[in-house]
This record gives structure tokens, sequence and C-alpha cells, in this order.
């Protein structure tokens, strides 16, 4: 492990850092700072805060991240994985509950960086990642339906769940504003069109400023964020949350939830950047940063970060190359906040919806979704579509859990079915015409009738234990070869199994002799005392020598 693991990148980018880097880090800063705007705005509303919520994020976490962490150009802020999550939380536990959880995740991080578990994002299938953040995708859309088409939900109907804000919708659908809906319509047009006219002016924020306008000059009733929400300017305040044993026990499942989500997101987001710049990122430095970033924003009234893909993407194309752009981005929207916040309560709420549609829409990855159903072995389908149904249908916890037992269960199926012991077909069981043929003898070893050779292939673990139970022995057999040269592990299971096995040879008064054993297969018998049980002159490091020490045994 690199000593430097837990170093944070912007010590490293610092050094012979000049003028020119500088020049584009801060334009790089002012650009992602745009964009991140209505999208901070955006996600918070998503999340079922206020949009302050949403800038106090992006700028405590957004600084923090960039300045602690593993990546030279990851930017931080809320995103769209943790919209729904979040909603159900404050749904449920409101503000306080929320805080709670996300500094709770934000320890949980902190540690797994310092005991250097950044590699383990590899062992979470790519189908589970793709179920739920498409998962999550069509919450986001289905979310935000009401306030594109400006409908209500009939009063006293939950909508917390994914599924009780459908059946609102459709209870609602009567209070369908058509004025709404074309605001919505409108901007979210602007959104498609404005990357093949424009790619460095961000679609989102000229979206939210036609959407103002259409409110401003049009007669159009439609319901903006200053209707719904109070707007404040005032800096983020340091809040301390319950933390009383029953707070912390109801946050701890959730505080779960937000570490495993945002070291999977802020990881993934770290490797794609990686692919673009050439660079290579310190894991468990930027679950550390993360992890700190979550805690503070959680303090001063922000809700979970982590790194946002499409921010990063936007910083590296328009020339950050250091953390420097991150923390610029989140000094950038400082000042928004001070002196233009007032103004964000003149977006209409479908602006808002339009740009969380294209951000679902973004996030989905339905392209690979659908290649992975057409493609994919049957196991990995199953998984993905598991996945992606519980999230929809539940939320991401019982999505993650199910998902991952799933993947666990049929990844031992397929390996079960890969393990398996043969017998060595033998010139007298040859369906050959002619056994004594040439042609057959060159094809099977010539050796004793008086000597069984048995061949096992793949891991011998529990799961395919049962393979050893069905060796069997014939009346003139007097030796047993168990050939493991391609047995590259086994467990304790197997390794009673092969106890077993001897007691049966023993029983018998057959020699029991074991050819080329692996390391960990042998390293284990030593263990276990199945090596001086059986002997050491009964183990041998090829086929040959194993027949030969057969026939000295019969002799």
């Amino acid at each position: 492990m690199d000593k430097n693991q837990l170093k944070p990148m912007l010590f490293s980018s610092l050094k012979g850092y000049g003028k020119n880097q500088l020049v584009k880090d801060l334009t790089s800063g002012l650009i992602v700072a745009i964009i991140a705007l209505p999208l901070s705005i955006a996600l918070a509303l998503a999340s079922g805060v206020g949009p302050e919520e949403g800038i106090y994020t992006a700028i405590i976490a957004g600084f923090v991240i960039s300045a602690l962490g593993g990546s030279t150009v990851q930017i931080a802020g809320p995103t769209a994985a943790f919209a729904t999550i979040v909603a159900g939380i404050v749904a449920k536990n409101g503000m306080s509950g929320l805080a709670t959880a996300t500094i709770f995740a934000g320890v949980i991080l902190i540690a797994m960086g310092f005991f250097k578990l950044g590699s383990l994002i590899r062992f979470i299938p790519f189908t589970i990642t793709t179920g739920f953040t498409s998962g999550i995708a069509l919450t986001i859309f289905l979310g935000q339906i009401k306030d594109f088409c400006g409908m209500t939900y009939p009063e006293g109907m939950e909508t917390i769940e994914t599924v009780d804000k459908v059946k609102a919708l459709i209870a609602g659908a009567d209070s369908f504003n058509i004025d709404a809906f074309i605001v919505g319509a409108v901007c979210l047009a602007v959104l498609l069109i404005m990357p093949k006219i424009s790619k460095k002016i961000p679609g989102s924020l000229v979206a939210v400023l036609v959407g103002i306008a259409m409110v401003k000059l049009l007669p159009l009733e439609v319901s903006t964020i200053g209707d719904l929400y109070t707007i404040s300017s005032s800096l983020p305040k340091f809040t301390l949350p319950d933390f009383s044993f029953a707070s912390i026990k109801v946050a701890l499942p959730d505080a779960f939830t937000i570490a495993v989500l945002a070291a999977i997101e802020s990881l993934l987001s770290c490797v794609v950047a990686d692919g673009m710049t050439g660079t290579k990122h310190r894991s468990n430095a930027e679950l550390v940063a993360q992890g700190a970033g979550n805690v503070a924003s959680a303090l001063f009234g922000g809700i979970p970060a982590t790194g946002a893909i499409a921010r990063t993407a936007a910083n590296i194309k328009n020339g950050g190359r250091t953390p420097v752009a991150g923390m610029v981005h989140a000094v950038v929207l400082l000042l928004v906040l001070i002196f233009l916040m007032p103004y964000a309560a003149l977006i209409p709420m479908p602006a808002i919806a339009a740009i969380l549609f294209q951000v679902a829409y973004n996030m989905g990855h339905w392209r690979t979704f659908v290649s992975l159903v057409k493609t994919a072995p049957k196991n990995d389908i199953i998984v993905l579509v598991l996945t992606f149904v519980l999230t929809v249908a539940f939320d991401l916890v019982v999505a993650i859990e199910f998902g991952m037992l799933a993947a666990l269960v049929l990844f031992l199926k397929r390996m079960s079915e890969e393990s398996y012991i043969k017998s060595w077909k033998y010139v007298n069981d040859s369906k050959e015409t002619d056994p004594d043929s040439d042609e057959t003898k060159k094809k099977l070893m010539e050796i004793p009738d008086y000597i069984r050779v048995y061949e096992a292939t793949g891991p011998m673990f529990f799961g395919a234990a049962n393979q050893i139970e069905q060796i069997y022995f014939k009346d003139m057999t007097k030796c047993l070869i168990l050939r493991m040269r391609g047995v590259p592990a086994i467990d304790s299971t197997a390794m009673n199994s092969l106890a077993a096995l001897y007691e049966r040879c023993e029983k018998k008064n057959i020699t029991l002799i074991l050819s080329h054993v692996n390391e960990q297969p042998l390293k284990a018998m030593k263990k276990s005392g199945f090596y001086k049980t059986v002997g050491s002159q009964n183990f041998c490091s090829d086929i040959h020598a194993a027949i030969e020490r057969a026939n000295e045994s019969v002799k």
C-alpha cells in the first residue's frame, strides 16, 4: 500500500503550481459553480429540503472534499443519487434526524479510509450499481411529474414512497395545470437544444432564466420557489443535532446507506476522472475527505454530498487540473448565496422539474441497462432487475441488501457448477470399438486396474463439497489418487469431506494419494492435520510420481 494513500492530492498538486494553471483553475471553478447553482437548488428541492440547504452542501462539502480529497479534479456536492434517500429520511425523522445520520455516515467513511477499504468498491457488482442507479433515476423522474405538470397531491395521502407518489399522481390528475406544463416543456426543450448551440453555456442556467422570463412576462399561473419556500441569503450556522441513544439507533441504518452510496458514487466518479485525465486517484484519501465533507455539511445545515460525475467532467473539460478548481467553485457559490440568493425565489417549479428530468435521464444509463438485459448471463440479469425493482418499490437499503445477497447466492451456484470431480476414463471403460487399439492407448495413460484416479477442478468450497462424497471405488481398487492441480482453494467444509473420504479409504484398506496440491489447499491441509494423517509420502508433485507411489504402496 502506497504510504501516501491518505495524503490529500492538494498537497501534491501544489508542487510546481504556476500562474497558467491558476488561471485555468479559476476559470473552471467559475464555470462549474454556474453549472452547480441550479443543480444544487433542484436537488435540494427533490430531497425535500429548502434551496439554501443545497447551496450550503455545495459550498461546505465541496470545499472540504476538494481540499482533503484523493482526486485532483473531483467536484463534490448534492447529487441525484441521494435525493430519494434524503427525502425519505427528512419525511420520517426531520432535518435533525438527517443531520445525525449524515454525521455518522461521515464517521463511517473516515473509518473506511483509515482502514484502507477504498479498493473494496470493486466487490460491488456492476449489475447492482447499474440497477440501483437506474432505479433512483426512475424515482426522481416520477417524483418530478407533479411539479412539471403543476399538480397537487390530494390532501391526506402519504407520498414518501415512490409507489405512494404514483397513486397520489393518479388521484390528483384533475389538478393538472396547463400553464405549468408549458413552462416545463419549454425549459426541457432549452435543456435539450442548448448543447447543440453552445457547450460552454450551461443549459440549466439558460432554462432557469427562460422559465423566470416566461412567468414574469406572460399571463401564466405557475408556482415558483418563492411561493413554496422562504428564501434566505444568510450564511450557514453551526448546529449540533440530537445525539441521544434513541436518535442514534434510528439514524444508524440510514447512516450506513449514505456512507455506502457516497463511497460508491465518489470512487466511481474518481475512476471516470482518471480515465479522462490519465491520472490516478487515492481512494482512501478520497473516502476520508468524503467523510469529513459530510460531517461538515451536516453541522452547518447541509445534506449528504458525494463526488458528482457530471460536474467533475465539466471541471476537466474546462481546464481544471488541481483541487484549487473545486475550492474556487465553492467560494463562487458562497458569493452567490450572499448576493444573489433572493433571486432564486423567482425560479418556476416546472423549470426545476425539467432540470431534474434531464438529471434522471443522464444518470439512468438506460442504454447500458437495456444492453445488459439483452446480452448479460441470466444470473446477472436477475440481480440487475431485482435491484432496480426493489429500489423503485422500496428503497436503496433493501435493494442493496437483497441485490448483494442474490449476487452472492447466484455466484456460489455458478462456482459450484464450475467445481467438479471426475474419474479418469480407463481403457477398459472406453467406448472405442477396439480398446486395445494404438489410437486408444495414445489417448489414455496406461495404469493398473487397482489404481483409481479422480481429477478435481475448481475451488473446493461448501457449495461443491458434495462432489467429494460421490467418489466411489471398485472391488479391485487398492489405491485412490486425487489429482488436484486444478483446485486453487479449499475451505473447511471441503476439508471435512476429504477427511471423510480418507476414513472410507481406511475402512477398505485403500491408500489415498494426493497429486499436485496447490499452495492454499496444502496450507489448509497442514493446518487441519490432514497432511500428517495421510502422510507426507502420499503427497506427490505430479501424476507420474503419484502413480509410482501407488505401485510402491501396493508392492
